[in-house]
């Protein structure tokens, strides 16, 4: 079996001490230097146990960081993402970085399908996951539709998704850029309540109002974050 289909790897809990010191140590303070963070955490995230499917928009490289090193520790201890194999698990340096910082797992967007199922696998054996349903950074900071994906992964094993909200990834650091704009511009993350299908509610009917939810939280808690409206 390839090493990266274990799920034992994702759950190692010296790799997550590590990770958790490196994440909310080092890249915090990186982060906290260049930006201005506001986080927000409904309640009932705190008592979510287990594997989850975290869900939010994607419009800058700075999304990632501050979902992890954002959501309270105990659910954050195992959370995995996955990444472009192509990209990042065949050049060393990119590997160390995902897997010591993000936990993350090799997905393929060759068609290959070498690692096909392994979301589902992780998640079955409790490791929680991070999905950007969007796929791909937006160019605008507008939210595109969200495809079914990772409403199916939490309907088909049945855990729930904690939806959140990414404000001011776009302005800070829009895509194109490796570094965000000067002046420690704010930048929010907003984790909502933790939802789950009702019952007899179909995948796409469930992501739609996934997406909803976080289209909500941004609109509600983008002045909070920015400190101005949100224009139309």
């Amino acid at each position: 079996m390839n090493q990266y289909h274990d799920p034992a790897l994702y759950r190692s809990r010296w790799r997550s001490r590590i990770r958790r010191l490196l994440q909310r140590g080092v890249f915090r303070s990186i982060v906290g230097s260049v930006v201005t963070q506001t986080i927000s955490v409904h309640p009932s995230v705190h008592k979510v146990r287990g594997a989850f499917v975290l869900v939010a928009n994607h419009s800058s490289h700075l999304d990632a960081p501050m979902l992890m090193q954002g959501l309270p520790i105990k659910q954050a201890r195992y959370l995995s993402t996955g990444v472009a194999r192509e990209y990042f698990f065949e050049v060393w340096y990119r590997r160390i970085f995902v897997r010591w910082m993000f936990n993350a797992f090799p997905i393929d967007r060759d068609g290959s399908k070498k690692n096909s199922g392994l979301s589902r696998r992780l998640l079955k054996a409790g490791v929680p996951i991070l999905v950007f349903p969007e796929a791909t950074r937006s160019t605008t900071g507008r939210m595109a539709e969200f495809k079914p994906g990772a409403a199916a992964l939490a309907t088909g094993v049945g855990t729930p998704v904690i939806p959140a909200a990414l404000i001011g990834g776009h302005e800070a650091m829009p895509k194109g850029r490796n570094w965000p704009k000067p002046g420690k511009p704010p930048v929010g993350v907003v984790f909502g309540e933790p939802m789950r299908p009702f019952e007899g509610e179909v995948v796409t009917d469930f992501s739609a109002r996934v997406q909803a939810t976080v289209a909500e939280l941004y609109e509600s808690n983008y002045r909070t974050v920015m400190g101005e409206e949100l224009s139309e």
